[in-house]
């Protein structure tokens, strides 16, 4: 090994803490995350970067043990296996953080220059930009830490600069004014990932709005009053009959306030079912009446806007509204609104009645509105009318859907694809422009008529203006579009001789959760294919959320977030990490379980145990990848189950089946090695059985390592004399088979011994009585069986003898292993009248149990109207009491 940790002997408690941070520094600092492989085929994986002002999650934990897992594997499998890792600049986040230190000295942005406020944000993230990167480290990750990447890194800099002005050169970006989710409080246009919707309790107001000729009026809703200072059009369904005498004579409204003449337009959008079935058109301020607005020939340009970057009421283009609005704050302005209106006599109440029944009117009808709010401003959105830069991710999206089909990139689960689809044919225009100064500025200078030069650097552009003098764009690029080019700028390009770009470009494998589907993953296969000409990532696998206990999704107000932090601390950073890979199946929700994860540390404890078992009776590691010969039959059997092993859990990796590899190395090492494979070769330590059972322990430890890091690391280090590392070790090849012959014998022996200790434990006799056993007319398989091992019939199965002939007369057990039934006698081992009766009195209840909780599920109304909490536990008691049911009647029957 390379500077090799090593201690004389096992201690006699497993201690995570001291092992762990050990063996990660071991690793790191041997570069043994990415050893030299130039001639190895390349496996690659990219990680989600993680926000540089983060801190480690749940779902962190789960996504990135997910990713460690595979590359441990596939490193294991001899590849030159790369785990990129790095951190994403986080612009609104970063920013933010900045500037609440700033305030907390008194302090603001707008007091520096833009170049003074970025050398801020640069000396926070050496400082404190670093957290997420440390936790990762304690989870185990064996990322390729020497090439750690950051999104603002000058190499990848210049990546993103190329990609905007190659597409905009293609005419794939572009200017445009368009609606977008405005943050009032950042001041900046945001994504829809960073929009949270809340369910608020608002108000629904009915106005009468009049004709234009005096003819009447026409009755509108709204749940924003204030918007209608920048209406433009009432919109009605063309099929309904009602407005259709208003559309054939094109008939207009004259707004009240403003005075604003407006046409009523037909517009499928206007449900007729839905309150008077009109509705007033904000193409301004409404994501759908901006589409409304366009199909009337209303041009974004000529579209009103009466909000300032701070939501305060501004004068629209034709300077309708009244002095008294302008400079309110937007729900100020509502109420205004709502006044101004009931005043005019155009409120139409919403009328109700009280316990009397007298008819009551209020103002405004209570509704529940689901309400957009900024996840990191904390303030309620604004579709908002501004000039932004777009990305035409129409044209991007049809390459990758095109992979998906032809199978080029494979989704897991396949469910996921008809989402990714439906996304996809729907997509929207991409407003990649932020109004921040942390970021990619964006490489466009300006001329004072208004021309845009688009190009790498500011001598490039000012040669294409010719003398013309140019300012910049103040905006910064949306996060997302520099991370897009993850999988490709990471490894080097856009120089296009890195070997590093030729190696490991296409990833074989991407692991993200759904809820970034769309916000990265497809615009890194837009991106990726546009520029590379093929797929970023071979294989896409979307794992679920982490959910706490009962179900319901985490969330600080809840109070239900779990620190998996404080799990590693209490139960080692393994546990935690199988729990994560046991509970992972193909993409559905993971459920906390404390208890799980305390299983877990116990499964590695047990594991420690039965090394130091085998380091205590002269068994070492082995040398040879391939199994020792054997000739007895526990061995030749164990053989046969690592064989098996191996295949299944290579099987369930090819799959992505985490849960089904997980569960194929923990069965093996708890039941078939701890359980059974040392309890049968306890006393008869020869040399094949030395070999045998130091060279199974090492394919354990091989075959956990992906899993459990840690305890393997150490395992591996003080139970033989190793050339090199476990991280670095050959995955399993035994050059074997499973022995047909030696599976069913051990297999017999395993069934007798478990079946007469179940059957001991059902009838209270103590498990160590010893009893005689009598079997007639055995099949000569069996006969031989139990003939060959006399040493486990004594000793585990705890009979004086099995005899070939009939039981005498008398109460007696019976007992099945394979095709033979044994009957034991119990004359005066029990007594069997005061068993009977204990055994009839424990079923009786656990019958009574069951039957009145399988009533209550059978009960329509329980099910449907009880939590479901309630409903979930009472199915869980009764499958507990028709078990305990079953193995009382067992017992009973047992007794004749």
């Amino acid at each position: 090994m390379t500077d090799t940790v090593s201690e004389p002997a096992l201690d006699k408690t497993f201690d995570p803490a001291g092992i762990e941070a050990k063996w990660y520094a071991h690793w790191e600092a041997n570069n043994l995350f990415r050893p030299e492989r130039p001639d190895a085929a390349p496996f690659t994986i990219v990680n989600p970067p993680p926000n540089v002002t983060g801190s480690l999650h749940i779902g962190h934990a789960l996504d990135n043990t997910l990713q460690d897992v595979v590359i441990r594997y596939e490193r294991l499998r001899g590849k030159d296996a790369l785990w990129v890792v790095g951190t994403d600049h986080a612009g609104i986040a970063t920013q933010m953080v900045v500037e609440r230190q700033m305030e907390a000295r008194q302090d603001k942005r707008t007091n520096y220059s833009r170049e003074a406020f970025i050398e801020k944000v640069w000396e926070w993230k050496r400082e404190s930009g670093g957290t997420i990167t440390g936790q990762l480290r304690r989870l185990g990750c064996s990322m390729d830490w020497s090439r750690e990447q950051f999104t603002m890194d000058p190499h990848f800099t210049k990546a993103v600069v190329k990609v905007f002005v190659d597409l905009h050169k293609q005419g794939l970006i572009y200017r445009d004014k368009r609606l977008v989710n405005w943050d009032p409080k950042l001041k900046t246009a945001i994504s829809d990932l960073e929009v949270e919707t809340r369910e608020i309790q608002g108000h629904f107001w009915h106005f009468n709005y009049p004709l234009s000729d005096g003819s009447g009026h026409i009755e509108v809703a709204t749940t924003r009053p204030e918007t209608m200072l920048a209406d433009m059009a009432v919109a009605v369904n063309p099929n309904d009959e009602r407005y259709k005498p208003l559309l054939d004579r094109k008939a207009t409204v004259t707004l009240p306030i403003t005075g604003r003449e407006i046409p009523i337009v037909a517009d499928e959008h206007a449900d007729p079912e839905l309150g008077s079935g009109a509705v007033k058109i904000t193409p301004g301020h409404d994501f759908n009446d901006f589409e409304v607005g366009k199909r009337a020939g209303i041009e974004a340009r000529d579209m009103l806007n009466m909000l300032d970057a701070e939501a305060k009421v501004c004068q629209t283009a034709d300077g309708l509204i009244p002095h008294m609005f302008l400079g309110m704050d937007r729900f100020d302005a509502r109420t205004a609104v709502v006044e101004a209106m009931k005043e005019l006599g155009l409120l139409i109440p919403h009328v109700t009645k009280d316990k009397e029944g007298n008819e009551v009117e209020h103002d405004a009808e209570p509704r529940t509105i689901a309400t957009p709010y900024g996840d990191r401003g904390g303030v309620v959105i604004e579709p908002w009318l501004t000039d932004q830069w777009y990305v035409d991710a129409k044209t991007l999206s049809i390459p990758p859907m095109e992979a998906v089909r032809n199978g080029s990139i494979e989704i897991v689960p396949k469910s996921w694809e008809k989402t990714f689809f439906n996304w996809m044919e729907n997509i929207q225009p991409w407003c990649v422009s932020r109004q921040l100064w942390w970021g990619h500025r964006i490489p466009a200078w300006y001329s004072e008529d208004g021309e845009i030069f688009v190009a790498e650097t500011e001598e490039e552009a000012q040669a294409l203006a010719g003398n013309k003098a140019l300012t910049r764009d103040n905006d910064v690029l949306d996060t997302w579009f520099s991370s897009a080019l993850w999988p490709f700028a990471t490894l080097g390009w856009p120089d296009q001789d890195s070997a590093l770009l030729a190696k490991h470009y296409p990833n074989d494998l991407l692991v993200s959760g759904f809820d970034i589907l769309f916000f990265w993953d497809a615009r890194m296969a837009m991106q990726g294919i546009h520029f590379m000409k093929e797929v970023p990532w071979k294989r896409l696998y979307l794992h679920g959320l982490v959910r706490a206990a009962d179900g319901q999704k985490m969330s600080k107000s809840k109070g239900n977030v779990v620190d998996p932090l404080g799990l590693i601390d209490q139960y080692g950073a393994d546990a935690l990490r199988f729990f994560m890979t046991a509970m992972e199946s193909q993409g559905r929700d993971v459920k906390m379980d404390e208890k799980r994860v305390e299983g877990y540390r116990n499964f590695a404890t047990k594991l420690w145990n039965a090394a130091r078992f085998c380091q205590s009776n002269g068994i070492t590691g082995s040398t040879s990848v391939a199994a020792p010969k054997a000739t007895s039959a526990v061995n030749r059997w164990i053989i046969g189950e690592v064989v098996e092993t191996v295949a299944a859990l290579d099987k369930a990796m090819a799959d992505l089946r985490f849960d089904a590899a997980a569960n194929a190395i923990y069965h093996f090492v708890w039941n078939q090695f701890c359980d059974w494979y040392i309890e049968l070769i306890k006393g008869s330590f020869d040399e094949e059985t030395k070999a045998v059972a130091g060279w199974v322990l090492d394919q354990i430890l091989v075959m956990l390592h992906p899993f459990m890091p840690f305890v393997t690391e150490e395992l591996w280090s003080k139970t033989g004399n190793r050339e090199a590392e476990l991280i670095v070790a050959a995955w399993p090849a035994p050059e074997a088979a499973v022995d047909a012959g030696a599976k069913a014998e051990v297999e017999w022996l395993i069934a007798l011994v478990g079946n007469l200790r179940g059957a001991k434990a059902e009838l209270g006799i103590s498990p160590g009585a010893r009893l005689t056993a009598y079997l007639a007319d055995p099949s000569a398989e069996t006969r031989a069986v139990i003939e060959r091992n006399p040493a486990v019939v004594d000793r585990l199965a705890r009979l004086d003898g099995i005899r070939f002939e009939a039981a005498p007369a008398g109460p007696a057990m019976q007992v099945g292993a394979g095709d033979a039934m044994l009957a034991i006698p119990l004359e005066g081992v029990i007594d069997i009248a005061a068993e009977k009766a204990r055994l009839e009195k424990a079923l009786a209840t656990a019958a009574k149990e069951r039957d009145s909780l399988g009533k209550r599920l059978e009960n329509p109304a329980f099910v449907e109207k009880a939590k479901p909490e309630a409903v979930e536990k009472a199915r869980a008691d009764h499958a507990a009491h028709s078990a305990e049911a079953e193995r009382l009647s067992a017992a009973l029957a047992r007794l004749g």
